[in-house]
């Protein structure tokens, strides 16, 4: 009886191929806007950077770091410390407040400056009363500044304490009590037992919060756009519109790249070195019990930044829609509606797909080609949409004028702009954007399905798409709805690229929103911005779910 020696099939050949071309493909979409930046910045004329030079770029680069110094600071004192009460206190409403403190999550943070506007500005609710009361003029007190750098960074603050939030807890939650034990012992007060012991413990993760905060805020154009502070995502939105110089948006462009890869690589280190505490086989922490005084300034502590950001603009955004006149169900903001939900839904697709390819791609073959298409997968979160919107634009704008002035002067047909200005185009600047949060679902989904089941699945003659199809959707169903459902509020939520790259006469809820707000009509803006906060419940939702049965 002869054996024959057992091979891949012939089929599971065939389809890596395929999958290795898409592969490429995606890794080469996802590396455009990067290599397109660099290049127009160099190739384009420095006329206008350096006009910029002499008047703004200063204040750009003052604003952007200190903007981002405050937003660190601020969300790294909310996160750490109402993280470190919820997990190692015990005072009344601490169950309800540990859930409480993700929801501002959902709210962007242009919506709270939209509603800390009309609350908080010189005609709003807080100094006309102030002026009734007390008899007033407008110039016979001091109130501080809304639309200000300092407005800006505490709307941000605000609405991105959260990552630090949580990433704070789930440390906290997974450290063994053993050692904080023994710093009591030694003598050491509860406090002084956190800040020696319990704090280093979670400071990888803790520094991995922060860093994804300095992302997101110099990534943020809605809400530094509608205050008045001069950033680089302001700044390219201006050199992009206004000037209309490509070179300078480019050039601007490359000066925030850098800044935004230096953060990604930054929080690389910090979660690569990072260690997990295996609570199972350690004692639990002991909670402290607070006395009255002490759980009054805990429960206080920690529903302030709730009240903040989602109760009172969450008010103030209702009292405003009710008093617009605006019809959410009149055909023009259906229209608005329908746009933001086709461009939501596709791009989920599209990028769940993309991640499932490439997750796939470096599962089968792992070689340097797959960790590296993974790589640039992962860089986008980091890099502002504007940048993203600028480094496709000015590649497929050369294409398009290129191809319609040879097909003019071969053929006499224009084909016009087949690329620049579509939806496609647009989709692919959130899949660039938003691909590393897919990504990560699909590892956290397929971590836990060995690699033995595939090699049985393709010693059955399975390939690749029956590998996938039969195999691990199944078990990632869960993982890449999650992951579809992310996408889906963060490409609700996104504005530079939307605004910079958008079809004529294609708005959505956030441009929307946005343009109310640039005409001073904030109760006009405040009925898109709850549109646009409900649909961010959905996801905060699912995971105060988790969070309530323990998951850490």
């Amino acid at each position: 009886m002869t054996v024959r020696p057992v091979t891949k099939p012939l089929g599971f050949r065939l389809s890596r191929s395929w999958v290795l071309a898409l592969t490429a493909f995606l890794a080469g979409i996802c590396v455009l806007p990067y290599l397109a930046v660099l290049i127009a910045a160099f190739a384009g004329s420095i006329e206008t950077l350096t006009s910029l030079a002499e008047t703004v770029l200063w204040r750009y680069s003052r604003d952007t770091l200190l903007l981002v110094v405050l937003v660190m600071f601020g969300t790294a004192t909310i996160g750490v410390g109402t993280a470190w009460l919820v997990t190692m206190t015990r005072f009344r409403g601490r169950a309800w407040l540990e859930i409480a403190l993700a929801v501002p999550l959902a709210f962007p943070a242009y919506v709270l400056a939209y509603a800390y506007t009309h609350i908080l500005d010189h005609p709003g609710i807080v100094q006309s009363t102030l002026r009734d009361m007390m008899g007033w003029g407008p110039r016979d007190y001091w109130f501080p500044e809304i639309r200000s750098l300092g407005g800006a960074a505490a709307m941000l603050t605000l609405v991105l304490y959260p990552y630090v939030y949580l990433l704070a807890r789930a440390s906290f939650s997974a450290q063994s009590g053993s050692a904080f034990l023994a710093a009591r012992v030694l003598g050491r007060s509860p406090l002084q037992a956190c800040l020696s012991v319990s704090l280093p413990m979670a400071r990888p993760a803790i520094a991995a919060g922060v860093l994804l905060v300095a992302m997101e805020t110099i990534a943020d154009y809605g809400t530094v756009a509608y205050f008045g502070v001069q950033t680089y995502s302001v700044g390219i939105y201006t050199s992009w519109f206004s000037m209309a110089d490509r070179a300078a948006a480019a050039q601007l462009s490359l000066g925030l790249l850098a800044f935004a890869l230096l953060l990604a690589f930054l929080e690389r280190i910090s979660r690569g070195n990072a260690s997990y505490v295996d609570s199972q086989r350690k004692p639990p922490m002991e909670r402290i019990q607070l006395g009255p005084r002490g759980q009054i300034a805990a429960w206080v502590l920690c529903a302030l930044p709730v009240a903040l950001g989602v109760i009172f603009p969450t008010l103030a955004l209702f009292s405003m829609a009710i008093g617009s006149g605006q019809d959410l169900l009149s055909d023009r903001y259906l229209g608005f509606i329908r746009n933001s939900l086709t461009l939501a839904m596709v791009a989920a697709l599209v990028t769940v797909g993309a991640a499932v390819v490439l997750g796939t791609f470096h599962r089968v073959v792992s070689t340097r080609l797959s960790a590296l298409a993974i790589a640039f997968a992962r860089i986008g979160y980091a890099v502002p949409g504007g940048v993203i919107a600028v480094g496709l634009l000015v590649p497929f704008a050369i294409f398009d004028n290129t191809l319609d002035a040879w097909m003019r002067a071969t053929f006499d047909i224009s084909t016009g702009l087949l690329f620049t200005g579509s939806i496609w185009l647009l989709v692919a600047a959130y899949m660039i954007r938003f691909l590393a949060a897919a990504i990560g679902a699909y590892e956290g989904g397929i971590a836990g399905v060995g690699l033995n089941i595939d090699a049985a699945a393709r010693t059955l003659g399975a390939g690749v798409p029956r590998l996938i199809g039969r195999v691990h959707m199944p078990i990632l169903r869960t993982s890449l709805l999650t992951a579809g459902l992310i996408v889906f509020v963060d490409v609700m939520k996104e504005l530079p690229a939307t605004l910079i790259m958008r079809p004529f006469n294609f708005d959505t809820l956030a441009v929307q929103a946005h343009r109310l707000a640039s005409d001073e009509r904030l109760n006009g803006a405040a009925v898109p911005s709850l549109v646009i906060a409900a649909i961010g419940l959905i996801p905060v939702i699912l995971l105060c779910r988790r969070m309530s049965r323990g998951v850490a």
